[in-house]
């Protein structure tokens, strides 16, 4: 079992000295929408900052905002925190905390984007125009709604392991691919086309993106819910869910279930894909190398270099070392 599977449960907060008192790291998950003006010297700040504190994880900067995941002690995080707070584009940012008792990252990376979530649709700008956000508790009465389309503007992958019952995939493999069924649905004949939408995604960014979008299709009711699947799976008690399955998280962990308890997959460290314990058991799983995914699209030589890879990280092991890369640590059943 991987250091994140021992997360616990993670909590929104605003306001200024908020970062919870632990002895474990903390883990702050964040994102916001806003007018960057000089991205490239707001991606200095935000590494210099950082560093100083000894976070680790990746933080993505755009014109169009932020958007992360950082770990690190108590005080380190606090120091990245009071800086977004006083920041005039950032200070209201929902930032959400859990903790671990190891790093969850390996290195601190700021990096420079065209957008903070990649969707390829300049245009879109959740700033401006944004479908309207439903609280985790309201949302079963809105999904069971006829009138609303349920639709989860996640990937195909993330989609197989578990989502919302009834929900519609638009079955994207990365999110760039979301406007254009978007636009397919926005082409149907007006008496074919849904009455209202009801979108969803892990953490809130992606819905509140395809929001915006499909709204300037000329879809008028258009919501999302707030907090993602994530918050909804927190919140709901498990006998009033409709979830369905697990939900993919992009980190250690690789799923989740109600109450946000570690979910029961693995994952390939050649290709990222979740795995199901049975996929484990296939020829085609050699760890660290290859799945019944992969096996057959990658090359003799990136086969020989993860193969090396995973060579280290047994060795690491052995040391009672910390590779630097994905951890190969199986999952306990």
């Amino acid at each position: 079992m991987t250091a994140q599977n021992h997360m616990r449960s993670p909590s929104s907060s605003r306001g200024g000295s908020e970062v919870p008192q632990t002895n474990e790291f903390v883990v702050a998950a964040l994102y916001k929408f806003a007018q960057i003006a000089d991205p490239s010297l707001e991606q200095s700040k935000l590494f210099e900052c950082g560093s100083r504190a000894n976070l680790l994880g990746t933080l993505l900067v755009a014109k169009e905002g932020i958007n992360g995941t950082v770990c690190g002690s108590t005080d380190g995080v606090q120091q990245l925190v009071s800086y977004i707070r006083q920041h005039s584009s950032f200070h209201d940012t929902v930032i959400k905390y859990s903790f671990a008792p190891q790093k969850t990252f390996y290195r601190w990376k700021v990096k420079l984007k065209k957008e903070i979530v990649t969707m390829g649709i300049p245009d879109t700008d959740p700033q401006k125009i944004v479908g309207s956000y439903v609280k985790p508790e309201d949302w079963n009465a809105l999904i069971t709604d006829p009138d609303v389309l349920v639709v989860d503007t996640r990937n195909d992958y993330e989609i197989a392991i578990g989502t919302f019952a009834h929900a519609v995939s638009p079955e994207t493999k990365t999110f760039r691919e979301f406007p254009a069924w978007g636009q397919q649905l926005a082409s149907q004949p007006e008496h074919k086309r849904p009455k209202k939408l009801a979108m969803f995604c892990t953490g809130g960014i992606r819905c509140e993106k395809a929001t915006s979008y499909m709204k300037s299709l000329g879809f008028n009711d258009v919501f999302h819910l707030e907090g993602g699947i994530l918050k909804y799976l927190e919140t709901i008690p498990q006998e009033e869910s409709l979830w369905e399955g697990e939900c993919f998280v992009f980190d250690q962990r690789v799923s989740v279930q109600h109450g946000l308890e570690p979910g029961s997959f693995d994952m390939c460290h050649a290709c990222r894909m979740p795995l199901a314990s049975e996929d484990l058991q296939l020829d085609s799983y050699q760890e660290g190398i290859s799945c019944k995914y992969c096996i057959n699209n990658n090359s003799t030589s990136q086969k020989e270099r993860f193969a090396q890879r995973q060579k280290q990280v047994q060795l690491a092991q052995k040391r009672q070392e910390q590779h630097i890369g994905p951890s190969h640590t199986k999952k306990t059943p």
